[in-house]
């Protein structure tokens, strides 16, 4: 089948009841002198292009571990800027349209994964669904402004910007695949979810999406320019180059620089701190996501927000010393990664520690159990819960979950960790990759029918209530009702209040 969009004509592929085009490109090639630069839009073609096969993911190094088949990124290279729709029939219906974004820490991850099973939402849901790559790492979010590379228009939100001009082009294209550019959801999990609450405050973004779901991310997650400036002199470092070598950086072999920059991944990482990510650079983000959204800048948006309930024990798998703490290490731990003391010397780190010691009843003396609660609320849920407040006090149509299906790995040590929701989410149980990860059978099925019913009610509505749930009442700071979305689905109001108390002022 054929369609017309505006750089030329595409021919996809009929797959069942669907339609495919893939590695369709929504920007110039960001190579050459491109490198670094903000994506220009994509230049026409004479005739048709085929749309049969994924574009190359952005450049990365190998995930450090695979829960499930289906992370496998297929070819790379700096020529990535491709995304992928999905439609029940490109026929000018004007349907809602979801736009996915792959998580992977921004430095890994495509929107080709075999993980992410797109077309169990496009049939369930009637929607187009619209998954997209975006510079990853150093290539998408190294900040040399304050380098130098201000001269050569170099910008530390490459990625993100990426992310914008993929929903440019849905905006001005996705009509001709039977979806409506004025009903567009942008979700994604984890680096995904943390883009999503990063382009609900972004001013280039507005008026491009009007519903969004970050999933186990939130605004929480950017870099000031003191910081990123810092890292990309480590980047400089680990690759020879001096400031005033700067143009060195545009010839560099991209193995050369995923090398480096796994390097400086790995120290930030294991000092708790942040690496590659956007940047408050004054101009694409000009302030904190988060205080934009509190002011309103995306207050026509609904949201739904959420995160597992133990996400960090899945980092665990990576760090086996958790395993190992005791009281006097896990509060060096939290000190460090979150530094400073009150007026009397007690630091932070302790107060935390102490805090959840009182909350967490029988596993107050249990040092690894405490690190991975302090953790998974630390990165996950305390962002989500202030996302939640921010966007509630401009928008009625904001909703929280917390998902708590425990994972099958290892006994079901991991319990409800990070990445646990997407199965459901994409109608992958009974696959056998996700029976391996978070097991199968008729609760799961039911539990998977009710989370894509909800999203797709949501990328609808813009409200995820629907028969298969108890009624989902609206975020506000009074209730704090939260959905959980588990063996038991039940809306609770204010839970884990006691923990949640404790980052008021610190995070």
């Amino acid at each position: 089948m054929l369609v017309e969009t505006l750089q030329g004509k595409l021919e996809g592929v009929q797959e069942d009841s669907l339609q495919a085009f893939r590695g369709v490109p929504f920007a110039r090639p960001p190579t050459g002198a491109l490198r670094f630069h903000a994506p220009e839009p994509p230049e026409p073609w004479v005739g048709v292009r085929e749309a049969s096969r994924f574009g190359r993911a952005a450049p990365q190094t190998k995930a450090g571990f695979d829960l499930f088949s289906g992370f496998d990124v297929g070819e790379q290279g700096e020529d990535c800027l491709y995304l992928n729709v999905y439609t029940p029939a490109a026929d000018g219906a004007r349907r809602p349209v979801m736009l996915w974004i792959h998580g992977g820490a921004y430095i890994m991850g495509s929107g080709s994964q075999a993980v992410y099973r797109f077309g169990a939402l496009v049939r369930r849901g009637d929607v187009v669904v619209v998954s997209i790559n975006y510079r990853l790492g150093a290539l998408g979010f190294l900040h040399l402004a304050d380098l130098g590379g201000a001269s050569r228009n170099a910008t530390g939100n490459a990625g993100l910007l990426d992310q914008v001009a993929a929903l440019q082009w849905v905006h001005d294209n996705i009509g001709a695949f039977g979806g409506d550019p004025g009903k567009v959801t942008i979700f994604g999990e984890s680096a995904g979810g943390m883009s999503v609450g990063t382009l609900l405050g972004t001013p280039a973004a507005q008026a491009l999406f009007h519903r969004a779901v970050p999933q186990s991310g939130a605004a929480h997650s950017v870099l000031g320019r003191r910081g990123a400036t810092k890292l990309a002199s480590s980047m400089l470092e680990e690759l020879g180059i001096l400031p005033r070598q700067l143009d060195r950086l545009w010839s560099t072999p991209v193995e050369a620089i995923l090398e480096a920059q796994q390097r400086c991944y790995t120290r930030a990482v294991g000092r708790g701190q942040r690496s590659f990510q956007p940047v408050i650079d004054g101009d694409v983000l000009p302030e904190p996501p988060l205080d934009a959204i509190r002011k309103g800048l995306a207050r026509d948006v609904p949201v739904l927000v959420g995160a597992t309930r133990d996400e960090w024990r899945l980092f665990g798998l990576m760090d086996p010393q958790s395993a190992k703490l005791d009281m006097a290490a896990l509060v060096a731990r939290i000190e460090t990664r979150i530094p400073g003391a009150d007026d009397s010397g007690t630091t932070r780190g302790h107060k935390i520690v102490e805090g959840y010691r009182r909350a967490r009843g029988r596993a107050r003396d249990d040092p690894p159990e405490l690190f991975f609660a302090i953790e998974t609320d630390r990165m996950f849920r305390i962002p989500a819960v202030r996302l939640a407040e921010a966007q509630s006090s401009n928008q009625r149509h904001t909703y929280a979950y917390l998902f708590t299906w425990p994972s099958v790995l290892m006994g079901g040590a991991l319990r409800a960790c990070h990445g646990v929701d997407v199965p459901f989410v994409f109608g992958a149980i009974g696959s056998k990759g996700a029976d391996r990860f978070v097991g199968g059978g008729s609760e799961a099925e039911a539990l998977q029918q009710r989370t894509m019913d909800a999203w797709l009610a949501f990328a609808r509505n813009g409200d995820p209530n629907h028969p298969g749930l108890p009624t989902w009442a609206p975020y506000a700071t009074e209730r704090r009702a939260t959905m959980f979305l588990g063996p038991k689905c039940e809306l609770v109001d204010a839970p884990f209040e006691e923990e949640r108390r404790i980052w008021e002022g610190i995070l």
